[in-house]
């Protein structure tokens, strides 16, 4: 099947939720209007929906292959990406004094979603270079920028991040990778790093990898960890490419999903010399980013840039799932309808049950999706507005909305890409109906960049305990004045979704008290709901998103505009509020109430 790019609910959401119009008037944003937001996201749908997308499938049955240590990309994946780059996609969001185009996330992140749901395997090749980009322009000595930037934020080489080793998976804690001061400013790193997402390819002429090690002396756990371009080719003084460095892929990983996109095991050095003289000069050259033992600092940006990614695919994901499963809905002849609408067999779409899936699909896929518009915006704001104290309380915000956008919008893409299968019935277990496939590509979204709980314990720990709730309670402030102009409105929608988002928002107030009074005295009780906490407060932030949405759409609607939209935009808000959001209250007895029964079992018992 095609892929559609959501344009117009792209665009409602960059006008009427995040607010192009003010992004526009930041300081270096001025041409970032909705004019420019419309232009820019019709041309990427171009690009995706006839370039990405027919490779998507083609890459699921042929994957990326290695062999003698080089890794061939599935077929047209070069090719493509060229394509991308010769057309200054890689550079969208980055700045102009690297080549780049300047435009604010809230543009970037509409044209990610795209390129995730044409193509998911390809587009971790670019989100992966984003991150590398984000840590270099952060922590990179102007000298390394130089030589590295441009050609990263032009495409003609790709990044990767090479955190995690045998021995060290979410505790890097655990990294041992050796990094070595040499004489001329350089270090020679020796290690093993594996799950290393497009850590060897055949698509751009260099691969710069950003590498986590030790540098000999540093001190125990994560302070004493430093981080290392480590390019795949040396770079020679007049910018072009030299000798091979002593970094190679030693395989690559046969997955569940994703098959596309080459997941390396990185060899730097031997991996196993314990100084200079043990390695008769061997070893991957490395140089070092910003300063020794702040390395988790520096990576944590490429991270939480690399989160936020992560939580739009998501989105693109299920985008793609909730298609499918319509155009197989409106197709598929089964049963009678049990109102009796039909005189005989009709398309399944017509099923209650059906509708009921597809709503679910559809519903948690525009509300997620707002939400990553209104964090970008906040994001453009934290990083451009002329007010410190506007900037300071955007970064705030879009902090707190990041392990959720991560965390909440990756396990509701299992749940759609799901219910994708579902509404096929027996042909979604059926590899030709390419289904399946978003099902099990979704799978990984919810482990990579950390996991669910990983997200849930930074909710906790960083966003909720450190600050005593305050930052989530300015947040469910701004919701009840949803709710107040919800029910101002009058209309039997408004009045709905307004008294199950005030049920939902005093749910997420309990839990934020539960867990600003009990994270120091009672961890495990905490820890046990934190995941649950993080579903309750995604949930919470999706449907406020959506009910703004609604009230955009009735005043838009009062004003005769584009009327089947705007009530399609109704109706899945309301869906939205009586289905979903009605899971928060439930959420909120099992953390509050139920912690307890979640550590009693004797672990004998087990």
């Amino acid at each position: 099947m095609s892929y559609i790019a959501p344009v117009k609910d792209m665009l409602f959401n960059i006008e009427h939720l995040a607010g192009i119009d003010q992004i526009a008037q930041l300081p270096g944003m001025q041409d970032a209007g909705l004019e420019t937001a419309q232009a820019v996201l019709e041309e990427a749908a171009k690009f995706c929906e006839g370039v990405l997308s027919p490779l998507n499938w083609e890459g699921d049955k042929n994957p990326s292959s290695w062999k003698d240590g080089v890794v061939t990309a599935s077929p047209g994946f070069k090719e493509a990406f060229k394509q991308y780059a010769e057309a200054g996609w890689q550079g969208l969001q980055h700045p102009t004094d690297f080549g780049g185009q300047g435009l604010p996330k809230t543009i970037g992140s509409a044209v990610g979603e795209m390129q995730n749901a044409a193509n998911l395997s390809f587009a971790l090749c670019p989100l992966l270079t984003d991150g590398a980009i984000e840590a270099l322009l952060t922590a990179g000595s102007p000298e390394l920028n130089a030589i590295y930037l441009e050609k990263l934020v032009s495409g003609e080489w790709t990044g990767t991040m090479n955190l995690t080793e045998p021995q060290a998976g979410s505790d890097l804690a655990a990294v041992r990778t050796k990094a070595e001061p040499q004489a001329d400013g350089s270090y020679k790193v020796f290690g093993t790093k594996i799950f290393i997402t497009w850590g060897e390819h055949d698509m751009a002429d260099n691969i710069v990898h950003l590498v986590l090690a030790r540098v000999a002396g540093a001190p125990e756990g994560v302070k004493g960890i430093s981080l290392f371009v480590v390019p795949k080719f040396l770079v020679n003084a007049d910018g072009s490419l030299g000798a091979r460095n002593d970094v190679h892929c030693v395989s690559i990983e046969h997955k569940m999903g994703i098959k596309a996109s080459p997941t390396a095991v990185l060899q730097f050095g031997d991996g196993m010399v314990a100084s200079i003289a043990d390695s008769a000069g061997a070893g991957a050259v490395g140089y070092l980013v910003g300063q020794e033992n702040r390395g988790l600092e520096y990576m944590f940006i490429m991270m939480n840039a690399a989160r936020y990614g992560v939580g739009v695919q998501g989105i693109a994901i299920a985008d793609r799932a909730y298609q499918k499963a319509v155009e197989f809905a409106k197709e598929r002849i089964q049963s009678r309808p049990v109102d009796g609408s039909l005189p005989g067999a009709g398309p399944i779409i017509h099923h209650p049950d059906v509708k009921r899936m597809l709503m679910t699909m559809r519903a948690t896929t525009e509300g997620c999706r707002a939400l990553s518009s209104v964090a970008a915006a906040a994001y453009d704001a934290a990083h451009h507005h002329a007010d410190a104290e506007t900037r300071k309380q955007n970064q705030a915000f879009y902090e707190f909305m990041v392990p959720l956008i991560k965390g909440f919008s990756t396990e509701m893409s299992l749940e759609v890409t799901s219910l994708g299968v579902q509404v096929h019935g027996g042909m979604g277990f059926i590899e030709e109906t390419g289904c399946a496939q978003y099902y099990r590509d979704a799978k990984i979204l919810t482990i990579y960049e950390g996991t669910t709980a990983i997200q849930a314990n930074d909710l906790v720990g960083r966003k909720t305990a450190r600050d005593g709730g305050q930052t989530a309670k300015s947040i469910a402030a701004q919701i009840e004045a949803t709710e107040a102009a919800l029910r101002q409105h009058g209309s039997a929608d408004a009045q709905a979704v307004a008294k199950r988002l005030k049920a939902a928002r005093e749910a997420f107030l309990d839990v934020v008290a539960f867990v600003a009074a009990n994270t120091k005295t009672r961890p495990n009780d905490v820890f046990a709901g934190s995941v649950p906490y993080l579903m309750l407060a995604g949930n919470l932030m999706a449907g406020w998103q959506l009910a703004r949405a609604l009230l955009v759409a009735q005043a838009q609607l009062a004003q005769g505009q584009d009327t089947a939209f705007m009530q399609a935009k109704i109706t899945t808000a309301r869906f939205y509020a009586d289905h979903l959001l009605t899971r928060a209250p439930g959420l909120r007895d099992s953390i509050v109430e139920g912690a307890g029964c979640v550590t009693a079992l004797a672990l004998e018992a087990f």
